[in-house]
């Protein structure tokens, strides 16, 4: 099966990629637009893989996007590219709404003229908004979207499936939790923290830091993507959870903890604009349907992406520099209150 990815540059898109390529039976073509987060080096394992392409193309143009799927002659899509970090898309909402509900709507419109067998579309809890415990979102939950982000993620879900409806695409939607591991871009709560504390720089935490997220090991995100293009329903949503929900305080405890780290970098800054207070969701219909479930504890997926963080800093360094450098003294200089990341 040759499988169309995009965004596979990128943190979950990666890891997807390292893990398809292990089955001899899937060849991968990989469309990424390299933005700030798109990092060629999260894939210079497989760079030189017989069954692996990487092509340039920003999803916003559609005759490119026609182009390579005319080439390539594709199976499967499965589409990561997205804006996704929330402090973004409140600071500059434009690029996530071109991206997430335009770049969209060109890759199903390209898919029209070149069907394929399966479609993912991955996308996030965050279109369901905050809970109140014990609640938990299952796929037939109302969407609340709370930011700019979320609302374009929840648009975006919305017109794959309307494209199932209408045009009979074989489109399925994933909402996964919050993701964590090696190769995540360093804006997000986890390689924020885990590399600041490092560099025993402060610790920046929204508010009282008992917002609450369930947290996903990323490859057992790509497992279940995985189990889905295999045993997925047309039409249907999924959600992927990690079954382990913790305050973004407990988090960052235990990061300090691994790293041997004082409690004294923690500096409490403003709250962020619509933060959202509890994320929390069931996978009950894909375990049921597809025997799928997480595999990795989140303890031992926390300690081994501290060390994986630890012994890969010139990674680090190189994504720290260039684009997300200016941006960061563009957007953040002077307001260390919107720079925790949290999503």
């Amino acid at each position: 099966m040759k499988i169309l990815v995009t965004g596979g540059a990128g943190f979950i898109g990666s890891c997807f990629v390292r893990l398809a390529l292990q089955n001899p039976s899937l060849e991968i073509v990989n469309v990424d637009a390299l933005t700030y987060a798109g990092n060629l080096e999260n894939l210079a394992s497989v760079a030189d893989h017989p069954r692996y392409r990487f092509i340039k193309e920003d999803l916003c143009g559609l005759e490119g996007l026609r182009r390579i799927f005319d080439e390539a002659k594709a199976d499967a899509v499965i589409h990561f590219a997205a804006e996704s970090h929330v402090d973004r898309s409140i600071f500059s909402p434009q690029p996530v709404f071109e991206t997430n509900l335009r770049g969209t709507f060109n890759l199903l419109e390209a898919m029209r003229a070149n069907r394929v067998d399966r479609f993912i579309h991955v996308s996030t809890d965050e279109v369901y908004g905050s809970l109140e415990a014990p609640l938990e979102a299952d796929e037939n939950f109302p969407l609340q979207p709370s930011s700019p982000y979320s609302a374009a993620k929840a648009g975006s879900d919305l017109l794959v499936l309307g494209y199932f409806k209408t045009y009979k695409l074989p489109a399925m939607v994933t909402r996964a939790s919050n993701n964590y591991g090696p190769y995540q871009f360093p804006e997000k709560l986890i390689p924020l923290m885990i590399t600041n504390a490092l560099d025993d720089k402060p610790l920046p935490v929204y508010g009282d830091g008992m917002q609450v997220r369930d947290w996903l090991y990323v490859e057992d995100h790509c497992r279940a993507l995985l189990r889905i293009l295999e045993k997925g329903r047309d039409g249907e949503i999924y959600n992927i959870g990690g079954n382990r929900s913790l305050p973004n305080k407990e988090v960052i405890d235990r990061i300090l903890a691994f790293t041997g780290k004082p409690s004294s970098l923690i500096k409490t800054v403003t709250d962020r604009p619509g933060h959202d207070r509890r994320y929390a969701l069931s996978s009950e219909k894909l375990t049921k349907e597809t025997g799928w479930s997480p595999l990795m504890d989140f303890e031992t997926g926390l300690k081994a992406t501290v060390d994986w963080y630890r012994s890969n800093p010139e990674w680090v360094q190189h994504v720290k520099s260039g684009e997300y450098q200016s941006y960061y003294a563009k957007n953040y200089e002077n307001r260390s209150h919107e720079l925790s990341g949290i999503a």
